[in-house]
């Protein structure tokens, strides 16, 4: 089967005060039907960028796409206009946002919002709308979900602000949801839930999931492939098994070597290592590879040079490094 969704060599910039914002720059991958691809980096790597312009839900200007192509089902998303895009976001693509909160509208009752979504793709007698929406309410573990139709989004806690974002993202069945650090700011017994929550849903509407975090312990367990991010750029991509066990890039050796592991004896005074500095700006010029000012491993070229996107090992995995060439 051809992939959900294609990404190819996606470029997008900011115009800003302070001169040209390279926030995606040549970003390529694919997205196999009933995946679910991880997307980890930093804060600033632009992550939320990258997972808003295959939305097509950047402001232009200031943004603007500057290449690439974004394959929806083989359709490419980036010329269309946006009042197709309307017709696309919700029924075919959808997303969680970063936090429920303020993505919900907090003058509208919780069932006018699913509602709505329903509503929108599909013509339906307002009676039947009301028991799909909370039907939806009901299938993601909202108890009492007929009365809860009724609250407004300041009468949940997080946890339910966040199953209602799942809700209204899978009210259509759409071929590709993209979660935005679906777990941010939730209490651990809560984040389990919501990420075991995302793939019993995936497995019963077989629904493609991009999972976009920072916490390498989530991707580990509800990923199948992972894509490194780095000041715009994926520095790797590979298969989750591959990633945790032979890192090759030394951003991702570095983050690997953070985490904390119960088979490392530590010491009170001891301390886990850490990648000094921090991302770079974006609206800087770059000479080489982006990653260089903070990499253990540079070499001279890594300064003058960026590295290109290279293809290794069968299953093929891709790395940014001038290591491997």
């Amino acid at each position: 089967m051809p992939p959900v969704l294609e990404v190819a060599d996606l470029s997008i910039r900011f115009t800003t005060p302070n001169g040209i914002v390279r926030a995606v720059d040549n970003v390529s991958f694919k997205v196999e039907a009933g995946e679910t691809l991880g997307i980890v980096g930093e804060s600033g790597c632009g992550k939320t960028v990258l997972s808003l312009g295959i939305m097509k839900l950047i402001p232009v200007p200031p943004g603007s796409y500057t290449g690439g192509r974004i394959l929806l089902a083989g359709n490419d998303l980036v010329p269309l206009p946006e009042q197709e895009m309307r017709k696309i976001r919700g029924k075919v693509i959808s997303m969680i946002f970063q936090e429920p909160m303020t993505s919900l509208n907090p003058v509208f009752k919780i069932g006018d919002q699913v509602g709505e979504a329903i509503a929108q793709h599909q013509q339906c007698p307002r009676g039947e709308i009301r028991a799909r929406a909370v039907e939806m309410l009901r299938r993601v573990g909202i108890p009492m979900a007929e009365q809860r139709m009724n609250n407004y989004p300041h009468q949940l806690s997080g946890g339910m602000r966040q199953r209602v974002m799942i809700a209204i993202a899978l009210a259509c069945r759409p071929r590709l949801m993209i979660a935005d650090e679906p777990t941010t700011a939730l209490d651990v017994t809560i984040q389990a839930q919501i990420l075991k929550l995302i793939d019993e849903m995936k497995q019963e509407l077989g629904t493609s999931v991009i999972l976009i975090t920072h916490d390498l312990g989530v991707i580990a367990a509800n990923t199948s492939r992972v894509a490194m991010m780095y000041a715009g750029q994926f520095m790797e991509y590979a298969p989750r098994a591959a990633i945790f066990s032979r890192p090759l890039h030394p951003y991702t050796i570095g983050l690997m070597e953070s985490l904390p592991r119960i088979d490392r004896p530590y010491k009170r005074q001891d301390r886990l290592p850490i990648i000094s500095g921090a991302v770079p700006d974006l609206a800087r010029l770059f000479d080489g590879c982006r990653f260089h000012e903070r990499c253990r491993e540079v070499l001279p070229v890594c300064r003058r040079q960026e590295p290109p996107w290279l293809e290794r090992d069968d299953p093929p995995r891709y790395v940014r490094c001038w290591q491997y060439h």
